[in-house]
């Protein structure tokens, strides 16, 4: 694989060639700063979303005025509408995944699981290993962020009072998430991106199963040991799940199912599956609705109408523009040329194994989605092995900061302070240990 023909692939995309510009310079300053001030968002007490949307803005605005000259705002347009169609698939995705996890909290149905969970005298050590292992093959299914803010919920019912077991069970849940996810074109919003661009098929994601496993067992097994002991306080009586609750879960389910053979075998966006899954959400709504309104009826109440629109309105806001300031940093420096100029010195000079790896660290570092955006901006050529490798490496090198992966970042606005930057901090070590024996399991597996 020669830097030739690597530059040649990446001249396919927008690139106006401006990486030694004082232009170019100053978008890589303000991406830089930009990414500062997530890292120390809990310390300036500034959302992650406003510092990477005004670096977008910034970094498209540079480059619409240099080229505004030479014939070149169009190309600047298109580029800039070329990147936001891409976010825009992935937006919907995510609005539809958390209004369907809102509205299950809405109809109790993690209270009701807490209420089961801790009505079987579980320890804390249990409930360590079972939250961790739902999250690991829920994943797949659910995606790793929509997983990390459902599992995420029951941990807090069950044990927020105790603030060590929340925070080392919220770190297994990243990490379980995250690692169930590198192996379903679902897990992940990379897996995700991956299966869009045709870079894997559906059922070829399995094939990472072991190694995803393995990046998750070891760290969990180093967490298991400084988990406290005891059980957590049970909840008096039982918990019901409000009418339509069941179904809302059963609509979630069908919503998935409609969403992958519309990929796998209508070939349409996964948005479309997953807004299609909204409109059946919305008519089993407008049924709750009426249920609701007759039994207040009843009873001589007033009762406030049930909307989907105002579950939505509820989403996790802040993180769903964060990925578009993320989208538009990265697409920016791309048609900048620095992503080019990357392809040349990681996939050129060190090969796809070391870069891929490389990309997996760095992916903690940038965050995993920007990263995988990125690869597929450059689009190397690589095998079958190698682009899973990478989409393994993405999925799970996330992992390793908690600023790495959507679920990280969800979780730390969800946890109410259980889990923040410097918690997770403290076992990077056991997390880079599953990462290492994850790409080597791969490599044993699939490799050459």
């Amino acid at each position: 694989m020669s830097p030739e023909s690597i530059a040649a692939v990446a001249e396919a995309g927008a690139n106006f060639h401006l990486t030694h510009h004082p232009a170019g310079w100053l978008a890589l300053v303000l991406f830089v700063l930009a990414y500062v001030a997530v890292v120390l968002e809990e310390r300036i007490h500034i959302a992650k979303s406003k510092p990477v949307m005004l670096a977008a803005a910034l970094i498209w605005g540079l480059i619409a005025w240099q080229t505004r000259n030479d014939g070149g705002s169009p190309a600047a347009r298109e580029a800039f509408q070329a990147m936001f169609l891409e976010y825009a698939e992935i937006f919907f995705f995510l609005v539809v995944a958390m209004t369907y996890v809102t509205a299950m909290g809405e109809r109790n149905v993690f209270e009701a699981l807490r209420a089961q969970l801790t009505r079987r005298q579980l320890s804390y050590r249990q409930l360590f290993w079972i939250t961790g292992t739902l999250a690991f093959f829920l994943s797949p299914v659910l995606d790793n962020l929509t997983t990390a803010l459902v599992m995420s919920a029951v941990v807090l019912a069950v044990g927020g009072g105790q603030l060590r077991f929340a925070t080392l069970a919220l770190i297994n849940l990243v990490v379980a998430a995250n690692a169930g996810g590198a192996w379903s074109a679902f897990g992940d919003i990379t897996t995700l991106m991956v299966w869009q661009a045709h870079k894997a098929e559906f059922f070829e994601f399995f094939r990472l199963f072991l190694p995803s496993l393995a990046n998750w067992l070891v760290p969990a097994l180093a967490m298991h040991f400084a988990l406290p002991r005891g059980l957590p306080e049970s909840l008096p009586g039982r918990v019901h799940v409000k009418p339509g609750g069941i179904g809302i879960c059963l609509t979630f389910a069908l919503t998935i199912a409609i969403t992958v053979i519309g990929k796998q075998w209508l070939g349409m966006p996964a948005a479309y599956g997953m807004l299609t899954g909204l409109a059946l959400l919305n008519l089993l709504a407008t049924r709750i609705d009426r249920r609701q309104r007759h039994y207040a009826l009843a009873q001589g109440m007033e009762q406030e109408p049930y909307s989907i629109f105002r579950i939505i309105a509820n989403a996790e806001w802040d993180t769903l523009l964060f990925f578009y300031g993320v989208f538009g940093c990265v697409g920016g420096l791309a048609a900048l040329g620095y992503l080019e100029l990357a392809s040349h010195v990681l996939y050129g000079t060190a090969g796809p194994t070391f870069a891929n790896a490389g990309m997996g660290v760095l992916s903690a570092i940038i965050d995993n989605i920007p990263i995988m955006y990125a690869v597929l901006q450059m689009n190397p050529p690589m095998d079958q092995t190698q682009w899973l490798l990478i989409t393994l490496t993405a999925g799970v090198g996330g992992s390793l900061l908690s600023v790495g992966s959507a679920a990280g970042v969800a979780l730390m606005g969800a946890s109410r302070g259980c889990y923040t930057f410097m918690s997770h901090l403290r076992w990077s070590w056991a997390i880079a240990l599953g990462y290492v024996a994850s790409i080597a399991l791969h490599l044993a597996l699939d490799g050459p």
